[in-house]
């Protein structure tokens, strides 16, 4: 390790992988640290029974940008899979996102027609009105027969709260698709690198000095002119003493179990939107590569109140924790020698490719604007 370094990142995940690349690549010196002891953030993988396990929930990488996915693609090659989930209630099977093949189970129809006219019938309850909630503003986008299998147990088990309590804007988009489409996403490009995320991130890491199972503050306690300049993907509030209070998120338990059989339900995720089951969904992992192991790996997923202390997944933005971070966000632009970014650093749920975008959006203005 330097004695100074331009850059301290904190966090190895794919804001800090990015951002530390692209300035290792210009002659930069980069110190990246992660308190975790592994970098890929959330995406980080382990292997059970040769089988490559998502420990945080399944990381799906898509996009339709292609500068990004060029981008990535100097560090990854990708498979050909494509997420299809599939969602069970009670003792139905029906297929994700809502499509041609959701609709003829629910109603026994076969024609878009027939289709748009029970949803255009069903949303018309709440057409009328500003939605006051989230239930209102389900059945206003896509009616109350999808709304009640499909959306309403799951989504209160995500959030811990009816869906009568929760904010309208939670559900930003709830899109159909009149055709027989099971892929979940709309995009261009998408895939699970082959070789996994870790060895991904770790290419991209390559020229930078890497520390693991660090903690910021303390490091920098003893290290306090290590850096330049330092990029901050850790959690905002955290980062300012959690002078106003604490960030609120929810949080999730993953219970992996190991199953002596070569293929335990068929698909890589399958919800389960029925309020009676305690999880939210399966996730059979070796799925995601096309794995022919004898044995496989299912993880049940439990959403649960977070806790300080507790793995920050899904940012509350509510009025009460926005408000909270706007007051954090104005201390920012009194600490000109930190670049905050990535999910924690933002208080914003953003997909991967997302986050890559900002970084290296964010690393071409620093090279532009910082003096030599």
């Amino acid at each position: 390790m330097r004695t100074q370094y331009d850059y301290l990142i904190v966090g190895a995940g794919f804001f800090g992988c990015s951002f530390s690349q692209q300035m290792t690549a210009c002659g930069k010196s980069c110190l990246v640290l992660d308190r975790r002891s592994h970098v890929a953030g959330n995406a980080h993988c382990e292997e059970i029974e040769s089988i490559r396990v998502h420990q945080y929930g399944p990381h799906i990488f898509h996009t339709s940008d292609a500068e990004v996915w060029a981008y990535v693609n100097q560090y990854a090659t990708f498979n050909h899979f494509v997420n299809a989930p599939i969602a069970i209630y009670q003792d139905e099977v029906y297929n994700l996102p809502f499509n041609m093949n959701t609709f003829a189970k629910l109603w026994n129809i076969h024609t878009p027609r027939q289709a748009k006219a029970i949803i255009a019938e069903q949303t018309a309850e709440y057409s009328a009105e500003t939605p006051a909630n989230l239930e209102q503003q389900a059945i206003r986008m896509v009616g109350r027969d999808i709304y009640e299998k499909l959306i309403r147990g799951y989504t209160e088990k995500q959030w811990g709260r009816p869906c009568t309590k929760l904010p309208p804007s939670i559900i930003r988009r709830l899109p159909l698709r009149f055709t027989y489409n099971n892929n979940y996403f709309n995009d261009i490009y998408q895939g699970i690198p082959i070789g996994g995320y870790d060895e991904m991130a770790w290419k991209m890491l390559t020229g930078a000095d890497v520390l693991l199972g660090t903690d910021y503050a303390d490091f920098i306690r003893k290290h306090p002119h290590i850096a330049v300049k330092t990029i901050y993907s850790g959690a905002i509030d955290e980062f300012f003493g959690f002078r106003f209070g604490h960030l609120e998120y929810r949080t999730i338990k993953l219970k992996h179990e190991i199953m002596d059989c070569d293929n335990w339900q068929g698909n890589a995720v399958v919800n389960y939107t029925d309020q009676a089951v305690p999880f939210t969904r399966i996730i059979e992992h070796k799925h995601f590569e096309f794995g022919t192991q004898p044995k496989t790996v299912i993880s049940r997923e439990y959403p649960c109140e977070w806790k300080p202390g507790m793995e920050p997944y899904y940012p509350i933005r509510d009025e009460k924790n926005v408000g909270l971070y706007r007051q954090y966000a104005a201390l920012v632009k009194e600490t000109p020698s930190v670049i905050f970014g990535g999910r924690l650093g933002t208080f914003q749920y953003d997909d991967m490719d997302k986050i890559i975008r900002i970084a290296l959006d964010a690393a071409k203005t620093e090279l532009v604007t910082r003096e030599p």
